[in-house]
């Protein structure tokens, strides 16, 4: 199979920092395609915890473990449909979580499609058991002293209790 008849799909986040739920969700849509790129936004409108290169680190690490073979991760900083043309992917995979992330990432997808017909946007309902997990509310119960341990990849867990000094 050439590049071209490749499934090429590209998960898209800031994965501030990357949580059970996004790799419940990179698993998954590995299996469906023959590579997925996690590519990491380097600037996002949020207030970062890790920088880019620490939330590449961490899902390389996370990548590594899980023997993912067909992940790969990057960063980028351009219009997503302008970096998955680059890639060469056909693909976009959102994970979805609530109502709120449905309309979002609809309206997102409905502008993809506006300005890349041709990429296909790919939603994945999340798991029941990452259904309230979100990495927002995650950052704040740690650096409240919550436990969240069952929530993280161990490596992420330990980069996190390293930023927050535990």
């Amino acid at each position: 199979m050439n590049n071209e008849e490749r499934r090429i799909a590209v998960y898209p986040g800031s994965f501030d920092p990357l949580t059970n739920g996004h790799l419940d969700i990179a698993r998954r849509a590995a299996y469906l395609f023959d590579t997925l790129i996690i590519a990491v936004y380097e600037r996002p409108a949020k207030n970062l915890l890790f920088s880019v290169e620490e939330r590449v680190a961490l899902w390389q690490e996370v990548i590594e473990a899980e023997q993912m073979t067909n992940v790969r991760v990057e960063h980028f900083t351009m219009l997503l449909v302008d970096y998955v043309r680059a890639v060469q992917g056909n693909a976009i995979v959102k994970g979805l979580r609530s109502p709120n992330d449905f309309e979002a990432e609809f309206q997102q997808g409905l502008m993809n499609r506006k300005l890349a017909p041709e990429i296909e946007t790919v939603c994945l309902l999340t798991n029941l058991e990452q259904l309230f997990i979100s990495s927002s509310l995650l950052k704040e119960v740690a650096r409240l002293g919550g436990d969240v341990t069952d929530m993280l990849p161990p490596s992420v867990m330990k980069a996190l209790q390293q930023k927050h000094g535990l």
